[in-house]
């Protein structure tokens, strides 16, 4: 097999469909693992996957993608069969005492994805066979090493023999124990969180709960999160004592006291117990290793955070991997993605741990926090405030890959205020990259205001100056601005002047020299 893959390796020869030496090597083949092998594969830097167990995961674990996870899917070009595979959520309803029921719709920005764990990754593996690469399982990393310039693990294989792989970066996406992140001596301070949660899916009957909706049963019984899935398939959940039978008499007792009136278990092909911790590690980089995903962080599931927030964690570094691998990029750029994904994983840990308080709450307490809900649904807070939460839509980077000056205003206070600051998601009203385009590891400079204005000229000459670092793009509605995106979506600068677009450039300028004298 010939490597078209790329890179800098110095031995990219194959052997049985694995690299000798990849540039990356990546621990832990589940879903976060995988995207990570896929976006470097699709960026032309080769790689190999290594995977403990003997076979793909089984079981639904984490259900919801928010646009966030499913940018990935979208650049990977597999949303729209996953959109098939699964359904797409429209609504939040929140079901309270008394019969009072709180409709949110989350809107067409925010819409996302109710799909099994299992099904997701097994479409990435798809794409990552599709990309010529391949999951080798039963594959367990024993040690970790690093040298000044690569990195080896110790691996124990199928055979029973042990192998020394050597590659220039490593990637660990072994979860939330981590043999990586231990044999690399990476704390991972953090609690046990007291609630236990019970988990059940299969068929039931009755119920009413519509499709392409997650309902939250906030009950002074106790609260229960019902999910109708694909396929006539129910996922419930809801906290337990730890000592709760896991029979389909417990699940239909719990329906039952804290459910939607009439829903009777059918069927269950799984129930189970699960416990949560909130962790972020102390070192997210160290050297050459990388931490994503739950081998970074852990926290509480409600509100189907953490996949999200793992695939975010990959999105943010792939890019800036390649592209210092491929000379683009000087080293330093890596130094980013700590602060960036730290910044990210402690507003979920946040979020994720209030959402729990509120979720279990005791009776008296819930009655309390049930007539506050009725008042924020009422003067629209919760649409406002929560969904875009949830979405993603609030996760920012204040410190990293970004330039820091003109922000929302031009320093006459009349500035765009169509232009988000550096460090937000990109605004709505950007259009997302489709075919080979979503496929390029260049930054997008947009240029807003009428068709001739000056700042359109300026902006092409821009990208003219620094080919292959950055693509120009006219959208013709707004004031005269611009904004410079990140490939991963995020906003690195932006402005409504000359000075910061010059800014800009000396941005992306800096990076692009410094690789050449560092690569």
């Amino acid at each position: 097999m010939s490597d078209t893959r790329n890179t800098n390796d110095r031995d990219t020869r194959y052997t049985n469909d694995v690299p000798r030496r990849p540039s990356v090597l990546i621990v832990g083949g589940s879903t976060c693992g995988l995207a990570a092998a896929c976006e470097l594969l699709r960026l032309g830097v080769s790689v190999r996957l290594l995977e403990s167990e003997p076979e793909p995961n089984k079981g639904s674990r984490a259900i919801l993608l928010w646009p966030l996870g499913l940018d990935v899917l979208r650049g990977l070009d597999v949303l729209a069969e996953a959109q098939a595979s699964g359904v797409t959520l429209r609504s939040l309803h929140y079901h309270l005492d008394g019969g009072r029921t709180l409709h949110n719709d989350i809107g067409q920005e925010n819409e996302a994805l109710l799909l099994p764990q299992e099904q997701t990754s097994a479409l990435l593996e798809g794409v990552l066979e599709k990309l010529g690469g391949r999951v080798e399982r039963a594959t367990r990393v024993t040690d970790v090493s690093q040298g000044e310039d690569s990195v080896t693990v110790e691996a124990l294989g199928p055979g029973g023999t042990t192998e020394l792989i050597e590659a220039d970066w490593l990637i660990a996406a072994d979860g939330v124990g981590s043999t990586v992140r231990e044999r690399l001596g990476i704390e991972f301070p953090g609690v046990t969180l007291p609630t236990l949660y019970l988990a059940a899916e299969g068929h039931l009957d009755g119920g009413d709960a519509g499709i392409g909706a997650v309902h939250y049963f906030l009950r002074s019984t106790g609260p229960m999160v019902y999910a109708p899935l694909a396929g006539g398939i129910t996922r419930i959940g809801t906290p337990v004592p730890p000592d709760t039978p896991l029979t389909p008499e417990t699940v239909q007792s719990l329906l039952d006291q804290r459910g939607p009136a009439g829903a009777r278990v059918k069927d269950l092909h799984e129930i189970k117990t699960f416990g949560s911790q909130e962790r972020i590690a102390t070192r997210l980089r160290q050297g050459r290793c990388f931490l994503v995903g739950d081998a970074a962080h852990t926290h509480s599931p409600i509100g189907g955070q953490g996949l999200n927030l793992g695939l975010q964690d990959v999105h943010n570094l792939t890019w800036k991997l390649a592209g210092v691998i491929q000379g683009r990029f000087a080293p330093a750029i890596l130094d980013t993605y700590e602060a960036e994904r730290r910044y990210a994983a402690e507003l979920v840990v946040r979020n994720t741990r209030r959402f729990t308080r509120m979720f279990t709450l005791k009776p008296a307490q819930a009655r309390l926090r049930n007539a506050a809900w009725r008042f924020l649904e009422a003067s629209g807070v919760l649409r406002r405030r929560l969904v875009p939460l949830l979405a993603g839509w609030r996760v920012r980077y204040p410190e990293g890959l970004v330039v820091r000056g003109e922000g929302r205003s031009d320093g006459s206070g009349k500035g765009n205020r169509l232009l988000p600051p550096p460090g937000s998601r990109a605004p709505h009203w950007v259009t997302v990259p489709t075919g080979d385009t979503a496929h390029q590891p260049a930054f997008r400079l947009l240029s807003t205001g009428a068709r001739a204005d000056r700042m359109h000229q300026a902006a092409a000459a821009v990208a003219d100056r620094l080919p292959g670092l950055v693509a120009h793009e006219r959208v013709g509605r707004h004031r005269p601005g611009f904004l410079l995106l990140r490939p991963d979506g995020f906003v690195a600068a932006g402005g409504t002047t000359s000075a910061a677009l010059e800014g800009a450039e000396r941005f992306l300028a800096d990076l692009a020299d410094t690789a050449e004298v560092t690569a």
